[in-house]
């Protein structure tokens, strides 16, 4: 919806903040999801995420400018980000083990079919109604889980509050909000001396996150160190977070880059990006039956096919054909969708039972992190060649996407030596 957007409000210029600014709520918001899941259960934070997700739809559909939309989709990441990561603990403490992978090929076959429905959903009201109608929808659709959840979740029967209360991280979150802006900030406009700066800013807040987070006995948001190849459940953590940066480059640029090097509509470029979204459905209800013995295994195999198809974007991006792009674009799907279910089966068993929580909602949040820094990361690389200028020839273009996606190899790279420390046999 957002070229009607910019048509009827502007705000052009604005528009990667659409999706920052939605991605540093969710962060945020599920940064802080298990802890609140430790203190109340789960019915309650998930209610309020709802209802927090509806007013962000209701304000972004109200908007007359673009500095309005952007709070709407701020609002609408806090909701969206808790609900997601509810959703994961939710699995990791109401399912035994060798029933998560089935819940979770549930999820990710409802989530599939949803991304490829999206950009039906959204042309359609761009074209019979208006993009204010598409917001009032979703807020609707918000409602009516809100409802749903009020009328048919029971309250959890786990006794939930095992530490202290203590008062809400706000300083915390204040840290950790500040990382991830200034992290995407540094991608919008690159520049040789503000640029680093920012990074290293950005950097510097989310170790000062890191380590708060971790001095504490209580009341933290996130496992005590998360990342690092110390342990097994760092490892894991860290697998999740470089292979999120390594693969969000085909979702920001593989669009752009299909239209203006191989002359696609902008819709049929959607639905080569919505391959992902259904190679990981279709693998995720396909090996959801088995049992925990294959764990490791399927996390290894998921991996290398992430790694397998950021080769064959190097190659197909710029080369194409388009089919061969659609065919990479669905084995990065299905790397994940065999994986993704055993890691947060492999990660519950290795934390602790006061951990659990915890433990569960940092999968959504460290991948949406690497999703933020990820676009950063890739956007910068992008500019820093030249893409954001109106001279570039189609030549150009080719090589830049090239170099989009070497760019990330050594974080897949990574992201495979974390996998292998994850699945290795001993202590956690």
């Amino acid at each position: 919806m957002i070229p009607a957007i910019v048509a009827d409000i502007g705000g052009i210029n604005l528009v990667s903040w659409t999706v920052a600014l939605y991605q540093l709520g969710s962060i945020v918001a599920g940064a802080a999801s298990g802890l609140l899941c430790i203190r109340f259960g789960i019915k309650t934070p998930m209610v309020l995420a709802a209802l927090v997700y509806a007013i962000g739809c209701a304000i972004s559909a109200m908007a007359a400018e673009m500095w309005i939309l952007l709070v709407g989709r701020q609002i609408q990441g806090l909701g969206g980000g808790a609900l997601i990561a509810i959703s994961f603990v939710s699995i990791g403490i109401l399912f035994p083990r060798r029933l998560v992978p089935r819940a979770m090929a549930a999820v990710s076959f409802v989530w599939g079919t949803s991304a490829f429905l999206g950009p039906l959903v959204g042309g359609l009201f761009v074209e019979y109604a208006s993009w204010h109608y598409g917001f009032w929808f979703f807020a609707l659709q918000a409602l009516a889980l809100l409802v749903w959840i009020l009328t048919r979740v029971k309250p959890s029967q786990r006794k939930t509050e095992v530490e202290p209360r203590g008062r809400f991280p706000l300083w915390r979150l204040a840290w950790l909000s500040l990382g991830v802006l200034l992290i995407a900030w540094s991608g919008i406009e690159v520049s040789l001396v503000r640029t680093p700066i920012y990074i290293c800013c950005g950097i510097i807040c989310m170790i000062i996150f890191l380590r708060m987070d971790s001095a504490r006995e209580s009341n933290r948001l996130l496992p005590r160190h998360p990342l690092g190849l110390s342990t097994r459940l760092g490892a894991g953590f860290t697998m999740i977070l470089c292979f999120t940066i390594a693969t969000i480059a085909i979702s920001v640029y593989g669009p752009l880059l299909m239209t203006q090097l191989h002359g696609v509509s902008a819709l049929v470029a959607g639905y080569v990006i919505a391959c992902s979204s259904i190679g990981w459905s279709i693998a995720a209800v396909s090996v959801s039956g088995l049992a925990e013995k294959y764990d490791s295994r399927m996390i290894k195999s998921g991996m290398l096919l992430l790694l397998v198809s950021i080769m064959g974007f190097i190659y197909s991006v710029p080369l194409g054909p388009v089919w061969l792009i659609a065919l990479f674009a669905l084995i990065e799907g299905a790397g994940f969708g065999m994986s993704w279910t055993f890691i947060l089966r492999r990660v519950t068993y290795l934390a602790a039972a006061s951990e659990q929580e915890r433990v569960a909602a940092a999968m959504p949040t460290i991948q949406r992190f690497g999703y933020a820094f990820g676009a950063a990361y890739i956007g910068i690389i992008a500019n820093a060649m030249g893409m954001g200028m109106e001279s570039i020839q189609q030549g150009d273009i080719s090589t830049v996407a090239r170099a989009i996606f070497l760019a990330c190899l050594p974080f897949a790279l990574i992201g495979s030596i974390a996998a292998i420390r994850f699945v290795s046999p001993g202590q956690p």
